[in-house]
């Protein structure tokens, strides 16, 4: 099943016009404070989050002592970076964590332009921006239904902090995890044998064949480890791009996933070969969600092979968007562009021409009612 969304025009709904009023005040502050900014540095905001809760964050680091990494085997066990969000207490003195610690922003301002070509390739204080969770802070008492996110190929966990917050504030407790290897960089709490403490991507530009059936399983054994780490036996999953097709394949594999979204990732392999979820189906909850701009052949075959079967899974699309309208860069390359760091054109590359007042909201519209009927707070 197939429903068309264009963000704008003709089928907001009234969560979404209400998160877009709240991202008109952010970005309007957003605007004075880089107008007063030097031009050469602008101050990158992210949008707050519209949920009733204030949001803790933690972190976590996680190994697996049963794994190699597949990236560096130098290194001898498998590990991960989780961020932890929860509701928290009302409270004061709890700074609000950086979307990047020093280490990882200033390791990512070299690599930038070779994850995202279309990203400035100085100009920017990528440590400047913060998020909206305060490190920290206390939680709320009490069982929350957990949320796992995966991000993208190339992309930290961090990319996706504004969704993830703006759920944890909805009442969600969100696990983002970074997968290192394919992840743009990862800063871990000290340095070992065989890894620095701020650890590079292996991969720059599109992987092959060989490497991206690696990313998928590597991913897809990662997530079922942060479920056996934090022992839960009941979440839901969503991730952007390969993070998507990860989330998509481990809800075919665990059953104590209850449902996943997946933002824009192939359910095949690069050679064609369809996925076990999209081969067999699903009976589980599966959200689709895409671009116009973004859409291929590839996605329609892959997902069209999955839809064939019928079950509880959904397609949706975003109008003028693009595939990275599903991350953080939803909000912060149109601000680039205002800054005169990047052109119009690398703009719509990223995330389309839509405006972010309305995209943003659209986003987080789209997860939180899916995950609100299907694990509800």
């Amino acid at each position: 099943m197939t429903h068309y969304f264009t963000p704008g025009r003709r089928s907001l709904a009234k969560g979404v016009l209400a998160g877009a009023a709240t991202l008109l005040i952010g970005t309007d502050r957003a605007a004075a404070a880089a107008s007063a900014a030097p031009a050469a540095a602008p101050l990158l905001r992210l949008p707050a989050p519209d949920g009733p809760y204030r949001v803790g964050a933690t972190t976590r680091h996680l190994v697996d002592g049963s794994r190699n990494d597949p990236w560096q085997p130098k290194i001898g066990v498998r590990e991960l970076m989780v961020t932890v969000l929860r509701p928290a207490a009302p409270g004061h003195g709890f700074p609000r964590a950086p979307q990047l610690t020093p280490g990882a922003a200033a390791l990512f301002a070299g690599i930038a332009q070779r994850i995202h070509p279309q990203l400035p390739g100085s100009g920017v204080d990528w440590a400047a921006t913060l998020t909206h969770a305060r490190t920290g802070a206390p939680s709320l008492p009490g069982r929350r239904p957990v949320l796992l996110y995966s991000p993208g190929g190339g992309d930290a966990r961090t990319t996706g902090s504004s969704l993830a917050v703006d759920l944890a504030s909805h009442g969600w407790t969100v696990l983002t995890v970074d997968h290192p290897g394919d992840a743009s960089q990862v800063e871990f709490p000290d340095q070992r044998p065989g890894r620095k403490r701020v650890r590079p991507t292996a991969l720059y530009g599109p992987p092959d064949a060989a490497a991206f059936r690696t990313m998928i399983d590597t991913r897809v054994a990662d997530l079922r480890f942060v479920l056996d780490a934090f022992g839960v036996d009941r979440v839901g999953v969503y991730g952007h791009s390969a993070g998507g097709t990860a989330v998509a394949q481990a809800l075919h594999e665990d059953r104590r996933i209850a449902a996943a979204v997946n933002l824009e990732g192939y359910l095949d392999r690069m050679d064609g070969e369809l996925l076990p979820v999209a081969e067999q189906g699903t009976d589980r909850p599966l959200l689709l969600a895409g671009t116009d701009g973004f859409r291929d052949a590839r996605l329609d075959r892959s997902w069209g092979a999955l839809l064939a079967h019928g079950g509880p899974v959904v397609r949706r699309q975003l109008d003028e968007a693009q595939h990275w309208v599903f991350t953080d860069y939803g909000s912060l390359v149109p601000q680039l562009q205002r800054a005169g760091l990047m052109t119009a054109a690398g703009r719509a590359a990223m995330v389309g021409r839509g405006d972010p007042r309305i995209a943003v909201p659209a986003v987080r519209d789209l997860v939180r009612s899916f995950f609100a009927a299907h694990l509800p707070r």
